[in-house]
Order: C-alpha cells, then structure tokens, then sequence
C-alpha cells in the first residue's frame, strides 16, 4: 500500500479526507496539498505513526469543535496543519516558540506580498 493509501485508511474514520468524484483528494489551496505531503514525508521518515497521526487529527478537530468550528469541511486542514504542529512539537523537533516565529514570518511575508504573486519568506519585512 502507498503511504498516500495508508493515510487516507488511517483518516477516514476520524475524518475523511475531501474528495473529487475520481477519488483524488482535493484541496481548496497549495497550502493544502503542502501539508499533506509534509505529513506523508513525515510519516515515512519515522516521525510519528498512522495510530499518533489519527489521534492527533481527531484531537485537534474535537478542540476546533468545541471552540464552535462551522463543522462544514472549510476548516478541514487547518486541523490537518494543528495536527503536524502539534505532532513536531511533542516529538521535540522543533520549540513552540521556534514555530511561533516561523508562523509570524510567513503572516508578515503574506501581508506584504503584492497580490497575485508568490508568498516568499524574503518577502518578511523582517528577514
């Protein structure tokens, strides 16, 4: 089976993943499809397993729920993005306050993006 296959068995009862009628997944955005590789890469490099990765998922998704997510699929990966966050942290590869900042740069880099072009980290004010 390949780690694609394996991820969408180990997801699909906590929370399956968004769908074309051929059965490819589909994602809203870049962003989106970056994170799911990001999590294959992950997983087959040992980082963490499919049985961590599903709990992870379901956790990050049972808080969203309880802090009144719309629960209509928008918010489908940015559980998925919480999830990888959360799972590098608790495996201590990097610090919470490492990603924090690596989160801010990005939100800097995005605002000062000129629409239409590419989001580039060189684009932070502060790089």
């Amino acid at each position: 089976m390949n780690p694609a296959d394996a991820l969408s068995d180990v997801a699909e009862p906590v929370a399956p993943i968004p769908r074309s009628d051929d059965g490819a997944p589909v994602f809203g955005a870049p962003w989106q499809a970056q994170a799911f590789a990001m999590t294959l890469a992950l997983q087959e490099r040992g980082l963490f397993t499919w049985t961590e990765w599903t709990a992870m998922l379901a956790a990050e998704i049972k808080r969203a729920q309880a802090a009144d997510d719309p629960g209509d699929g928008s918010t489908y990966y940015q559980h998925w993005l919480a999830a990888i966050e959360r799972l590098v942290v608790d495996k201590g590869v990097i610090a919470p306050a490492h990603l924090k900042e690596r989160r801010d740069a990005w939100g800097r880099a995005a605002h000062a993006t000129p629409h239409g072009q590419p989001i580039l980290l060189e684009n932070d004010p502060h790089h």
